[in-house]
């Protein structure tokens, strides 16, 4: 299909009305300016669609704003794969911001990859900085690496929030899973980037481009007192036992701690050992499954919340 802009910047929000100037800002400042910015609102009570249609009647880049009723970040996403008008779509999150280069230097990079090899890649991810310039989490191994999430996963330990765009076409073939669990709180972006890895390559650079927001007194990370949170998280190590036990002699300790964690996730949300058993269908992930329910069912122990 033909896109009316190179860039799609995708912003899901729940009650953000506080921090989304940050990214609105940003935005204005970019020195490439072929893209539009799409928000989901996903069911905010806080003045949200106001402060939106405020700048929808100013801004001079397009804005367009879907509200809907509250359903979590992984189905906002699907819901911008579909109404996107940009090739590329990159998501900032409501409480972060684009150093102003980020489109210019992201399409840099995605021009940079030959004609002829395009096809086999979807994304350029590049590194973040925290709000006082310092950066988040490691480098790649090199300043610009061909790669995939998969390998990334397996063969290397790179912490840190890292961000970048993906191919809008790549993203409607593989979207974000809603179900089982219709909580907002669900989020397994993770196994979709795995999805996507074993289709389509990665450009990762050593540029960085986004400022992500540290809050004193609050964690981003999930909380693992709440078995709300952890279906995600158990569904990203289930698909590794099962879909990529081909890394096992490659990688094993990598292996075995998915195992380790899809039971500790799944004892959170009161799955004894037998149903987690059942719940695989390969039989090398069952096995190592069945060695690490003792570590598994003990840190689940340790997550359980201090009476």
């Amino acid at each position: 299909m033909s896109y009316r802009y190179t860039f799609t910047i995708f912003t899901p929000t729940y009650n953000r009305a506080g921090t989304l100037p940050r990214v609105y800002e940003s935005l204005r400042q970019q020195t490439f300016r072929d893209f539009e910015w799409l928000v989901v609102d996903d069911g905010s009570t806080d003045g949200t669609e106001q402060l939106l249609h405020e700048w929808q009647e100013k801004s001079e880049f397009p804005i367009r704003y879907i509200r809907q009723q509250n359903q979590g970040k992984p189905a906002a996403t699907n819901r911008a794969t579909q109404e996107a008008q940009g090739e590329l779509l990159a998501t900032v999150d409501s409480d972060d911001a684009c150093v102003p280069e980020s489109l210019e230097r992201l399409k840099y990079y995605w021009d940079a990859i030959p004609a002829e090899q395009k096809d086999k890649f979807a994304a350029v991810t590049a590194l973040c900085k925290d709000q006082n310039g310092h950066l988040v989490g490691d480098k790649f191994p090199q300043d610009v690496w061909d790669a995939d999430a998969i390998e990334l996963y397996f063969k290397h330990t790179i912490k840190g929030d890292k961000w970048g765009f993906q191919r809008t076409d790549a993203y409607k073939e593989f979207p974000f899973p809603t179900s089982p669990v219709p909580n907002p709180r669900f989020n397994c972006e993770g196994l979709t980037y795995l999805e996507l890895s074993r289709k389509y390559k990665t450009r990762f650079v050593n540029e960085i481009l986004k400022i992500y927001h540290i809050h004193d007194g609050a964690s981003d990370h999930l909380s693992l007192l709440d078995p709300a949170t952890m279906t995600g998280p158990a569904m990203f190590h289930k698909y590794v036992l099962e879909q990529l036990t081909g890394w096992l002699f490659r990688s094993p300790w990598k292996m075995f701690r998915s195992a380790i964690n899809f039971s500790r996730y799944s004892f959170g949300m009161g799955n004894g050992a037998w149903s987690q058993l059942k719940e695989l269908h390969s039989g090398m992930g069952r096995l190592l499954v069945g060695l690490a329910l003792p570590l598994g069912f003990a840190m689940s122990l340790r997550d359980k919340p201090k009476t």
